[in-house]
């Protein structure tokens, strides 16, 4: 008869043991997620040129995310201050906030997916055919105006230089009326630079005003944009961004190798890049983009609707044969080790922010480097994979 008071007991120490036991093993995941990115820092500091890592992981159901920061001195003396809360560009993720913009401006009735730009913008008649929806997914025959070595060299030699949308666009349109020959799947900034004008026209506003109002919608706490150049107080937060790209591709940046890239104008990408933000905000966003109140169902359905990367042809999802498709202004990959998710590279001339949402178990990971490599150095993928199998260990997802 004395059996279920002690069990009571029993249930009661167990009970409270219980928090101070999740809080070892929380504090245990942080120390091996704080050790992986300081152990990538350190190795990959010379091959990519960094000197700050950060990152964010928010865990489905969680109340908090984890955020941490790793840094060195070998490269600009920015690693010894490095925090979580540190601002990067964030490069080409800003092309799922322009995409939300359009899929709004649909909701609203302002436009639809599938108008023209012969109806937004009449001016450039040789693409008069080709829809938003193909802007968006990457489909459209428009090729990328930064691949222009008018363009290219231009950035190279002149990092202020102030960059108008019309003249971005301008650099190339087929003057002689006929769209150069490209088909399938072809990445293109152009696109999102048309994007940016049609936001403007249909909702009478600046792509400014709108992209900020989506800021406090999706309740971003440190997420900002300037056409041109960011302020003192904002690159004040941010860490040093390198360009140390040698690609043969590259070679018109070439006067850019070794320089810090985060005062200098963002004109360049606007609509398609030109966003700042910590990497707890872009999970923040991350999260936004697939679950919760940010989109309705028919606008969700549309920017989640896929293309492969290979062929421009729609697919359903990415596979091992064809392991990465493209959405509206979102990439869809496929990973043996962390089979389907959502995610997107962001890149500009100094910056790497990859984010990956996993729809199987809820997780998001972002990881920010502070440097542009040569393309066979950026080894962030491999990072993303490592944070999550150390998740995966710890039983979090």
């Amino acid at each position: 008869m004395f059996r279920a008071p002690l069990l009571a007991i029993g249930f009661t120490v167990l009970s409270a043991c219980a928090p101070v036991l999740a809080q070892a093993r929380d504090q245990a995941l942080e120390h091996t997620l704080q050790t992986a990115i300081t152990t990538y820092v350190r190795t990959r500091a010379e091959a990519e040129h960094i000197s700050a890592v950060s990152l964010s992981v928010s865990l489905k159901g969680a109340d908090h995310t984890i955020d941490l920061a790793a840094g060195t001195t070998r490269y600009g003396g920015e690693g010894a201050k490095t925090a979580p809360n540190d601002l990067f560009e964030i490069g080409s993720v800003t092309k799922s906030f322009t995409a939300v913009a359009i899929l709004h401006l649909e909701a609203a009735g302002k436009l639809g997916i599938d108008d023209t730009i012969g109806k937004w913008l009449p001016q450039y008649p040789a693409w008069k055919d080709v829809t938003i929806r193909r802007l968006l997914d990457m489909t459209s025959p428009i090729p990328g105006y930064d691949n222009e070595p008018s363009i290219a060299r231009l950035m190279g030699n002149d990092p202020n230089h102030v960059y108008t949308p019309e003249a971005l666009v301008a650099s190339v349109y087929p003057h002689n009326g006929e769209p150069k020959p490209v088909s399938g799947w072809t990445y293109s900034n152009t696109n999102y630079i048309l994007a940016q004008m049609i936001i403007e026209k249909a909702s009478g506003d600046s792509y400014t005003n709108v992209v900020r109002r989506l800021f406090a919608q999706a309740e971003l706490k440190d997420t900002h944009y300037e056409q041109n150049r960011y302020p003192a107080a904002i690159t004040d937060r941010m860490v040093s961004g390198y360009f140390f790209n040698h690609d043969p591709d590259n070679a018109l940046l070439a006067p850019l190798l070794g320089h810090d890239v985060k005062n200098d104008s963002v004109s360049w990408m606007q609509a398609a890049g030109g966003i700042v933000s910590t990497m707890q905000d872009v999970s923040r966003w991350a999260r936004a983009l697939y679950e919760g109140p940010l989109l309705a169902d028919k606008q969700r359905q549309e920017l989640m609707t896929l293309v492969s990367n290979k062929t421009g042809e729609p697919v359903a999802a990415p596979s091992q044969e064809d392991p990465a498709a493209f959405g509206l202004g979102v990439g869809a990959g496929f990973r043996p080790a962390m089979g389907q998710y959502w995610y997107y590279q962001g890149m500009t001339l100094g910056y790497r922010v990859l984010y990956a949402y996993f729809p199987a178990n809820g997780a998001v990971i972002v990881v920010g480097l502070n440097s542009q490599p040569d393309e066979k150095q950026n080894h962030n993928g491999k990072l993303l994979e490592e944070i999550y199998g150390i998740l995966r260990q710890a039983g979090k997802i």
